[in-house]
């Protein structure tokens, strides 16, 4: 049986549903750190353990095929750090690259069993931490198909939250997250870092247009305020200070546009043609006035931040040379994961020294090669190479519906991708979550507008 759109709508909403909403308001609070000692960590973790618990024993759904290479990653992902917990002969463990300081600093001693992590707990910690996708992905893939269609309206619910706390911390009110580490006078909403917070923008700023024309309706109030909200987005964005933050926001609202394009020339058909092109003139017209005003005002940091800093001088780019030299070192069996921060303490020059610490390489990609060799790198791949094969297949597959959700679903990997190439968004719990949420959008089949069934 067929329904549609407003239908579905009337239905009560599944277990599955109801946990998903409460883990993602949950992630919204306390997970938005990397660092494993924070409070929140703890919390996000123990509700994605009784998320799964209650969705394994109350939940009668089979999980849809079409999601199959998702939790392949997953536990692909568990079994390389697992693996690196498993305990080595010394003779074994010496020998592999990168331990001949710790060899050396034990000579003569009898020396335990050791597992390939150099940093036991750090690796330990990161399997754990894979408990908060996997249970996302099992609240994801058990959704009945119609419910599959509120889970954008859910998600830039979750983004818009977190704009209004990055607001409110605007303003100068001010908002001590006691759950993760954030920074007292930093714009960055719900997360530690401004540029996952950024990120998370600049997926709003994709997602809104296409939200707006979901499941082919007119868009009637959801065109308005798709408007006003794709403008708060890149407005907070541009106070934020995340310089990479305003670039991926460009990107993702100019795709969000073109994915939706023709749905916008048919909503302004029974208007004179001269109306769209004033209305887009307006539009850009709006954002650099505020733009400017910000600038003027001192509110847009990223701006600031982009005229003012010397790339240089960049802490990214001066510690640029140590990483690769670490990668190169620990090659090919990798260094553990969760072990860069006192490793690269290790061999941190004096020049570099400073009251921050260099917590990550700020390069995910060259981080999980450092940590994993090369099963982390053959990974790595494998995921690009998984995402290309389907995104050419979702962009190229012809579709009476204008778009489809896999194409945000690639967009969001795209943005991920590239925000990872100066930062480390894939270690946060809502991070990780949100990768799955676009995984599972670019491996499913089901477009916005096809029937459901019930």
């Amino acid at each position: 049986m067929s329904v549609s759109h407003r239908a579905v709508g009337l239905h009560r909403p599944s277990l599955s549903f109801i946990l998903l909403v409460l883990f993602l308001a949950i992630l919204w609070l306390a997970g938005g750190a990397s660092r494993a000692d924070e409070p929140g960590q703890a919390i996000v973790r123990v509700a994605s353990a009784i998320a799964l618990i209650l969705s394994i024993l109350l939940v009668d759904r089979s999980l849809p095929l079409q999601f199959r290479v998702v939790p392949l990653f997953l536990l692909m992902s568990l079994m390389l750090v697992l693996l690196q917990l498993i305990p080595l002969p010394p003779v074994i463990w010496q020998a592999l690259a990168g331990r001949e300081l710790f060899a050396l600093a034990a000579a003569g001693a009898e020396q335990p069993w050791r597992p390939l992590a150099i940093v036991p707990g750090g690796a330990l910690n990161a399997a754990v931490s894979l408990i908060v996708p996997s249970t996302a992905f099992v609240l994801l893939a058990t959704l009945r198909p119609g419910e599959r269609l509120w889970v954008p309206g859910v998600v830039l619910g979750l983004v818009t939250a977190s704009m209004l706390l990055g607001l409110l911390q605007l303003s100068g009110a001010g908002f001590d997250n006691p759950l993760i580490n954030d920074t007292p006078g930093q714009i960055s909403g719900s997360f530690a870092n401004r540029n996952h917070f950024a990120l998370l923008l600049a997926f709003g700023c994709l997602l809104t247009p296409v939200w707006a024309f979901l499941g082919g309706r007119s868009p009637q109030w959801r065109g308005p305020l798709a408007l006003g909200l794709v403008i708060m987005f890149m407005l907070t964005i541009l106070a934020s200070g995340s310089r990479v933050g305003m670039l991926l926001g460009v990107l993702a609202t100019a795709t969000g546009v073109f994915l939706t394009r023709k749905d916008i020339r048919k909503v302004f058909r029974r208007y004179p043609r001269w109306v769209l092109p004033a209305l887009i003139v307006a539009l850009i017209t709006v954002i650099l006035v505020l733009g400017l005003g910000a600038i003027i005002a001192g509110r847009a940091l990223s701006i600031d931040r982009m005229i003012e800093n010397d790339p240089s001088q960049d802490m990214r780019v001066r510690a640029l040379p140590i990483v690769l030299a670490m990668v190169r070192d620990y090659f090919p069996m990798g260094a553990g994961f969760g072990g860069f921060d006192p490793l690269f303490r290790m061999r941190e020059p004096f020049e570099l020294l400073k009251l921050t610490y260099f917590n990550h390489a700020h390069n995910d990609w060259l981080e999980v090669v450092l940590e994993a060799g090369i099963g982390g790198l053959l990974l790595l791949v494998g995921a690009v190479v998984w995402w290309g094969m389907a995104s050419v297949r979702c962009w190229r597959a012809p579709s009476k519906n204008r778009y489809r959700l896999s194409h945000v679903g690639s967009v969001m990997l795209l943005l991920i991708f590239l925000a990872s190439i100066v930062d480390y968004p894939a270690r946060t719990p809502m991070m990780m979550v949100m990768i799955v949420i676009a995984a599972i959008w670019l491996s499913g089949e089901t477009s916005d507008a096809a029937p459901v069934g019930h």
